[in-house]
């Protein structure tokens, strides 16, 4: 196999500074992408991960952005393809995690899941369309679990996230034509530190809940996913719900 099977293009990682973003980004850039990584307030985290691939010989480049205002994804997308010259790998990572019991969840609280992980997919999407579409690329996704196991105390985040699979499906069918791969990657009983601004304690769902492998999984494994989808070798893939979860979930 090409071991810089990404040389030549450029991807964009939303909420990169942490967690699953972080080794989505430096997945890309081992693979030989330009990364362009977005944060929204980690600053000093989303650095990190610039200087890290950096360190590794990549190129990447920070880019601070709220997602869920299109004037800033606008500029967002502006600056990375001055800066790189293109757009062509696109991964809508940033999501919010906070729980609340549904019978004390404000309307505001539930307006904020969607606005980040649909309506920021969305933002990110259709302003790089027509860089995704000049050579053919990649979008992907990242689901949840819980969008289709269901959890307590979540009904604002498994409502958005089971959107952004219909997003996923919706979309794939507009790029199809363009040789743009549109897929959803679900991770499920991921080791991840919590205690940013999205989430601040271990979600209530993952206590007591098991998957086959009998063992939680990496940031690494997710990205590895993506990794493949962002490949030439996966863009066959299209409009697909992918679970990551070491059998945690087997429906249908």
């Amino acid at each position: 196999m090409d071991a810089k099977p990404l040389a030549g293009n450029t991807a964009l990682v939303t909420g990169a500074g942490r967690n699953i973003g972080r080794a989505i980004a430096l997945a890309l850039a081992d693979a030989g992408a330009a990364v362009a990584v977005n944060v929204r307030g980690s600053v000093e985290a989303g650095r990190s991960v610039v200087g890290e691939i950096e360190a590794a010989g990549g190129s990447a480049l920070l880019v601070r952005a709220d997602i869920t205002k299109r004037a800033e994804v606008d500029a967002m997308v502006a600056e990375v393809t001055g800066r790189f010259g293109g757009l062509n790998i696109l991964v809508n990572n940033a999501a919010t995690r906070l729980e609340a019991p549904f019978a004390e969840m404000s309307y505001a609280d539930w307006r904020g899941a969607f606005e980040v992980c649909v309506d920021g997919a969305f933002h990110c999407t259709q302003a790089a369309w027509p860089w995704l579409i000049k050579d053919g690329g990649a979008v992907i996704n990242i689901g949840g679990l819980t969008a289709h196991t269901g959890a307590a105390e979540r009904a604002h985040v498994v409502a958005a996230k089971a959107a952004l699979v219909g997003f996923t499906r919706g979309v794939a069918h507009d790029f199809a034509p363009h040789g743009v791969a549109v897929n959803c990657v679900v991770p499920g009983l991921v080791d991840t530190v919590r205690g940013g601004g999205t989430s601040k304690v271990n979600p209530k769902h993952h206590t007591g809940r098991k998957n086959l492998l009998e063992r939680r999984g990496t940031p690494e494994e997710i990205a590895s996913t993506v990794l493949w989808l962002a490949t030439p070798a996966g863009r066959y893939t299209t409009g697909q719900t992918i679970h990551v979860n070491g059998g945690a979930y087997l429906g249908a």
